[in-house]
């Protein structure tokens, strides 16, 4: 899965259609007076700036932190923040989620219009923003061999991932951290948010299960599949400034930054601390994290 939070809707049921079900003579004699309206659907999000002179990219985050550009919360949406920064692309922040996303998942990027303008932007997908930032960014970004990235994605796609679902979403310790995160900004009702505290709980419980194939988590093998991940990243790492050692960081350090600034931010109050502490036992990979956020958010980050 490429985003989060883990997508816990389901489609609705149409209703069935029976021959009982007909509409009372007044409310049909209301209805011919005031005939229903069906409206298109949302192109963008209803908050979506209609004069955009720069590009907007759509995270979670919230409001007051994408005011000030601020890291987005989620792994996905900051490893493409931090990527768009590092090309030297122009762009500003905006709150979003997945169901108000017109391709389904954030983020997303819309390119620079005007009112005046006669071309409508199509929204750019996160698997296209690598391209974008190649032809709209100021700086040029290294390309890392295939061969070199496949192994380690791999650790970040499945081992680190997993982890980081685990501690969020199942970990109990952190369910006021995920609350805060992904429950409390978008209802004021308890059952909506139990409802939705529970969806996603299952979503990232049945997403781990997938990943893993087996029928139950062990939460051990988990963090110990992750600390070895963490290691090897380490290792490649090495004493070198980049991954691979390249002279610029790369799309790789943006997705590694993604999850170790999320893990050692004061700001993401972790209760259950033990990938935090984990990425503390390799120095480079903090050194790593503190190079990046200084160069894209310097004191601000």
């Amino acid at each position: 899965m490429s985003s989060e939070p883990p997508n816990a809707t389901t489609d609705p049921r149409r209703p069935n259609r029976s021959g009982w079900l007909t509409i009372p003579a007044p409310l049909a004699r209301l209805f011919k007076q005031f005939p229903v309206l069906t409206y298109p659907p949302n192109e963008l999000p209803a908050r979506s700036p209609r004069a955009r002179n720069v590009a907007t990219l759509y995270v979670f985050i919230s409001d007051q932190d994408a005011l000030k550009g601020l890291p987005s919360f989620n792994p996905s949406c900051l490893k493409w923040q931090t990527f768009l920064k590092l090309a030297g692309v122009n762009f500003q922040v905006v709150s979003s989620t997945n169901h108000a996303s017109p391709t389904g998942a954030l983020p997303f990027l819309i390119p620079p219009s005007s009112p005046v303008a006669s071309v409508t932007h199509t929204p750019i997908p996160s698997n296209k923003l690598e391209q974008y930032a190649a032809e709209m960014g100021a700086s040029q970004v290294p390309n890392v061999p295939s061969l070199k990235l496949e192994a380690y994605e791999s650790l970040l796609d499945y081992r680190i991932r997993n982890a980081w679902l685990y501690s969020l979403y199942l970990s109990r310790s952190n369910s006021a951290l995920l609350s805060h995160l992904y429950v409390t900004p978008f209802s004021n009702s308890h059952v909506v948010r139990t409802t939705i505290l529970s969806q996603l709980r299952h979503a990232a419980e049945a997403e781990i299960l997938r990943s893993m194939g087996t029928p139950t988590i062990e939460s051990r093998a988990l963090y110990q599949g992750a600390r070895e991940a963490f290691e090897a990243l380490s290792t490649v790492l090495g004493t070198g400034d980049w991954f691979f050692g390249v002279p610029e960081p790369s799309l790789f350090d943006a997705t590694v930054f993604a999850y170790t600034h999320l893990l050692l931010d004061e700001r993401m109050a972790w209760e259950d601390q033990i990938l935090k502490e984990m990425v503390k036992e390799f120095p480079n990979l903090v050194e790593h994290r503190d190079r990046i956020l200084q160069r894209c958010w310097g004191s601000e980050g």
